[in-house]
């Protein structure tokens, strides 16, 4: 795409490199520069003959417009055969030798992968001060479980093929799996406080005092939330039968000394138990990632030192990171993220449902809405979480329904060419409690492992 195309739809030379970018992105990967190059971005008629496929823009990027309401989408939205669009019609022509696509998808794109609605509607959010994914237009308009992005891809290079040109479809297949965990809380009686509570509890659940006493007396392995052996054992199953390269294990560490309520209990890096965790970790080669503080969600300009303690007690280079309660509060501090030296971010799931936040199942390069600029900081959505299935105030499923919702998160993902990423803690696996994660982790991983 050259400047004069872009100029012809009132974007500013700053955003030539971001629409490029979506161009290169919705095609695919899979698929040739050249090919992408043949693909426009213009209102301007004179300049169709460029190209093969002509992306006509709506009003989103125009100056009075751009970071407004009234640029904010519209329900219901419009289908573009059986897919919803987010701007422009849904309607095609033929002008000349080149297809005219009047389905903004690029605007859509941006609008998805850039949190750009978290960034117009401040007003909206949650108890923690997050933007509530119930709120959120995939899941008002009924597409958080799919991932719109790569449907639009797929009819673009259908568009493509019908203009003679050859743009296949990716493999079906899973191309990432990251499997992660949160240590929010690494063991239950492991400090005094956490074994006199089990005590006193224990004088009706006489069981739980001597569960207790045996995990502060006794040794971390016999704490009941130090399930990481559990864990670890199924992932490198996993792992063992795609590769570390398509299969990734990551560990995300607290380091912060917060005194913020939902920060308790204190980490403390130096103590035993976590040298002998990370250890554990490094002996296998796992990723460790930062779990960044709630207090940095609220202020982020502490996640350079929280870094900076946690690659102090590991001796690793972080790379990683996520953030406590996903509270990743507004879309533009991300920039304390690259100043910090985070390279990719798995923090972008909603707490309150499952699905694609971004809607894309890919990692992507985050744009920076309020600055329209294009960063080299990968974002990585969280499809699953455990608590978003089970919990009453999120989606409250059931065991079985719980399943066959991943199982159905799974097979798009798959269908998609995408990457797939899951968050299972440490304390949801204890044994011998109410809750289905012990088993549907396993029965998750299981099924991941159908087409391999």
């Amino acid at each position: 795409m050259n400047l004069q195309a872009i100029k012809t739809c009132n974007l500013s030379i700053e955003v030539e490199e971001i629409i490029k970018y979506i161009i290169r992105f919705l095609v695919g990967d899979h698929v040739s520069d050249e090919i992408a190059k043949l693909i426009g971005y213009t209102s301007k008629e004179k300049d169709y003959a460029q190209y093969k496929l002509v992306i006509k823009p709506s009003e989103f990027f125009e100056d009075g417009i751009y970071g407004t309401q009234d640029s904010l989408p519209k329900l219901p939205l419009k289908l573009w055969e059986e897919t919803p669009i987010l701007f422009g019609e849904p309607t095609e022509e033929m002008v000349g030798n080149t297809f005219v696509l009047h389905a903004d998808i690029v605007a859509g794109t941006y609008f998805l992968i850039s949190r750009y609605e978290e960034m117009v509607r401040r007003d909206v959010r949650d108890a923690h001060r997050r933007f509530p994914g119930k709120e959120s237009l995939p899941y008002r308009a009924g597409f958080i479980d799919r991932p719109i992005i790569e449907e639009w891809g797929t009819m673009l290079r259908q568009k493509l093929r019908e203009t003679g040109i050859e743009a296949n479809d990716p493999p079906r297949k899973i191309n990432k799996v990251y499997l992660t965990h949160d240590v929010d809380q690494l063991a239950h009686y492991r400090n005094i406080r956490g074994m006199m509570g089990g005590i006193l509890r224990g004088i009706r659940r006489p069981k739980e005092a001597k569960q207790a006493i045996k995990s502060y007396f006794g040794g971390l392995i016999f704490d009941p939330w130090y399930t990481f052996p559990y864990l670890f054992k199924l992932d490198t199953e996993l792992q063992k039968k795609m590769s570390k390269e398509d299969c990734e294990i990551i560990t995300f560490i607290r380091s912060h000394n917060s005194k913020h309520k939902e920060d308790k209990p204190l980490v403390n890096l130096a103590h035993p138990d976590y040298k002998q965790l990370i250890q554990y970790i490094k002996r296998r080669k796992f990723t460790i990632g930062l779990h960044t503080s709630y207090e940095a969600g609220c202020n982020p300009t502490l996640i350079a030192e929280e870094k900076k303690r946690l690659e102090r007690s590991t001796r690793l280079k972080i790379n990683y990171s996520r953030s406590h309660f996903l509270n990743n509060r507004e879309p533009e501090d991300f920039e304390y993220h690259i100043n910090s030296g985070i390279t990719d971010d798995f923090s972008m799931g909603y707490a309150d449902v499952a699905g694609f936040r971004l809607g894309t199942c890919r990692e992507v390069r985050w744009i920076n809405p309020v600055e329209k600029k294009l960063t080299d900081l990968r974002l990585h959505h969280l499809t699953i979480m455990d608590v978003t299935l089970s919990e009453k105030k999120y989606m409250f499923m059931n065991a079985h329904d719980a399943l066959q919702y991943c199982k159905r998160l799974i097979n798009t993902v798959r269908n998609a060419h995408g990457e797939i990423s899951f968050l299972w803690h440490n304390n949801s696996v204890e044994k011998n409690v109410n809750s289905y994660h012990r088993t549907l982790y396993k029965d998750v991983l299981k099924y991941l492992q159908k087409d391999l």
